[in-house]
């Protein structure tokens, strides 16, 4: 794709297709969403593009409802973050919403080897005025590939089949040093942000109880 930025204009009724026909990415002047939107684009633009690819072949498809497959990819999109993780013990943490133990008994293991990569301008964005709360959804890769390819890769094998539960959650701002208070044990027991793990209801129905 031939990119540019360029001015807001008329557009195709769907900003994917119109980008994907012309590699014309509308940015706003003085705006940080498109500012941050830009800025991902040159430093992904693999996975940008492969997101973009996979709206504009979906979009005919529906009946002007948004499927999963799109609601995935925007979410990623919005509030993505690639995590390489060198250590599959801490994945293991993330999946399970074991905030403390991850943030605050192996932060000197998430230090060394848990880097974030953030994709999805709108987090950049809200990132100017950082909060507790503050969660994005991310894919891990290994420690030693390349974010752009491994994301556009694991894009490709999510395509058709995609959906938002094949993102995971993480709230960035427990990242140890982020946040004023992170320093102290207390900071991760406010379960307000840092959430534990409840099983979906319809993994609860299917518990066999002894």
């Amino acid at each position: 794709m031939d990119l540019r930025f360029v001015p807001p204009q008329p557009t195709d009724p769907y900003y994917e297709i119109q980008l994907s026909a012309t590699g014309a990415v509308q940015t706003r002047p003085g705006n940080w969403h498109d500012l941050f939107n830009a800025l991902a684009w040159l430093a992904f633009p693999k996975t940008k593009a492969r997101i973009n690819a996979m709206h504009a072949a979906q979009i005919p498809k529906e009946t002007g409802v948004r499927g999963k497959l799109r609601d995935m990819l925007t979410l990623f999109d919005e509030g993505g973050a690639i995590v390489a993780c060198a250590n599959p013990e801490l994945e293991g943490l993330v999946r399970q919403h074991r905030w403390k133990e991850l943030f605050w008994a192996r932060r000197t293991d998430v230090l060394a080897g848990f880097r974030i990569h953030v994709l999805g301008h709108a987090l950049l964005e809200m990132a100017l005025r950082p909060r507790p709360g503050l969660t994005c959804k991310v894919i891990f890769i290994g420690p030693e590939e390349e974010p752009d390819a491994a994301a556009t890769h694991w894009l490709e094998a999510h395509d058709g089949t995609g959906t938002t539960r094949d993102l995971v959650s993480l709230p960035v701002f427990g990242y140890p040093g982020w946040l004023p208070g992170s320093g102290e044990a207390a900071f991760y027991d406010d379960e307000r942000y840092f959430r534990p793990f409840r099983r979906a209801p319809a993994e609860q129905k299917n518990v066999v109880c002894p």
